[in-house]
């Protein structure tokens, strides 16, 4: 026997208690991993390859003050603007769901591609949505969650705006970061409110990214001291300002995260000092031998690294694997978008599985270097 299957031998001499400890330590970094992952998805929101040319610009008061329409024709002549299409969120319910179940914006179908070009949709149902003022697009997501179909027609309950919208389902689209949104024409919605002539945000596509410092700046400054001032921001930004609102959630996800850990230190801590108490007898008959204390630490910490790598292995390659093959989209119904375990929080988790193994390792370690041969051979099996 050598050194390596003695360590081995010792870490799995009691089979059941160590597959515990390791599942424990599988089920608390897995728990781990999803919490992190979840984070990141509230704080950290994809992008698509366009939303560095998008600009949005919202009522500076506020999301729930509109903007008057004949702003675009000043947005449009502003040096460096490429496209300006009003999106409004509509807000409304679908059939008989409690909460509004997926995003509806009213927006110019013309400029639909032009604006949010990452859209995958035929060109027959592009110009079937452009043609009818009471045609709409569905992301591919939505559409297969409620058995959406070409030439369907969906009646959307209003919520925020007091009207209900009777469209027809034109085009269904997919590949973007959310393929679950709902799109219809604004004129449509502005005939509904009574010509209405009101948005909720403006969007602006920029021509070069390098124009969009100076483009936010002249639309600030187009609109101040004026009785509907806005705030231009980056796509970006104005994203992050959503998940600013998500402050206690993020606190709440960092705390449990913190309280897994704690918890999880202490099993494992708990665990290998009532092994190392076992085996007491066989430490003072290795110390005897002539084995020395380092020795004996670093056959204590290998076997706490083994039982915290088995539980690694099971918790954040699990997760990895679970996630990557599995909708979380529709498990969520549509929370998350995305729900992806990066290289990031995979080696976040295996670090906490070794912070473990050290920390787990420390009070027996302390134990059997106080340990004396007398003491050690006088202690019971």
């Amino acid at each position: 026997m050598n050194i390596a299957t003695f360590i081995i031998k010792n870490t799995w001499r009691n089979k059941r208690r160590a597959a515990l400890t390791s599942l424990s330590v599988a089920v608390s970094l897995f728990l781990l991993t999803t919490l992190l992952t979840a984070l990141r998805e509230l704080t950290v929101p994809p992008e698509d390859v366009g939303a560095s040319l998008r600009i949005a610009v919202r009522n500076k008061i506020s999301l729930a003050n509109t903007l008057p329409a004949k702003q675009r024709g000043n947005i449009q002549k502003i040096p460096g603007v490429a496209l300006v299409s009003p999106l409004t969120f509509f807000g409304g319910r679908f059939k008989e769901d409690d909460g509004i179940g997926f995003a509806q914006f009213g927006l110019d179908a013309d400029l639909l591609i032009g604006i949010f070009g990452e859209a995958n949709l035929p060109p027959e149902q592009f110009d079937a949505f452009k043609k009818d003022r009471r045609a709409c697009l569905v992301g591919r997501d939505s559409a297969t969650r409620h058995g959406m179909k070409i030439g369907d027609r969906i009646t959307v309950k209003g919520g925020i705006y007091p009207c209900d919208l009777d469209l027809i389902l034109a085009g269904i689209y997919y590949g973007t970061i959310d393929d679950r949104n709902l799109y219809f024409h604004h004129t449509f919605l502005d005939e509904a409110m009574g010509n209405w002539g009101q948005v909720g945000t403006w969007w602006v596509k920029v021509k070069s990214a390098e124009q969009v410092p100076e483009v936010i700046r002249a639309i600030n400054a187009t609109f101040a001291n004026t009785s509907a001032e806005v705030l231009a921001e980056t796509e970006r930004s104005f994203q992050l300002g959503f998940i600013s609102m998500l402050g206690n959630v993020t606190a709440f996800i960092g705390v449990l995260s913190s309280v897994v850990v704690f918890t999880l230190a202490l099993v494992t801590t708990s665990t290998m000092s009532l092994t190392i108490r076992e085996r007491f007898r066989e430490l003072a008959i290795l110390k005897a031998l002539g084995f020395k204390n380092g020795e004996i630490a670093a056959f204590i910490l290998a076997e706490s690294f083994m039982l915290s790598a088995a539980g690694a292995l099971l918790g954040v390659g699990g997760g990895w694997l679970l996630y990557s093959k599995m909708s979380v989209s529709q498990a969520t119904a549509g929370i998350f978008p995305f729900f992806e375990v990066t290289p990031q929080i995979a080696g976040a988790g295996c670090f906490v599985a070794v912070i473990l193994s050290l920390i787990s390792a420390v009070p027996p370690i302390i134990s059997a270097c106080q340990l004396t041969v007398v003491d050690g051979l006088k202690t019971l099996d």
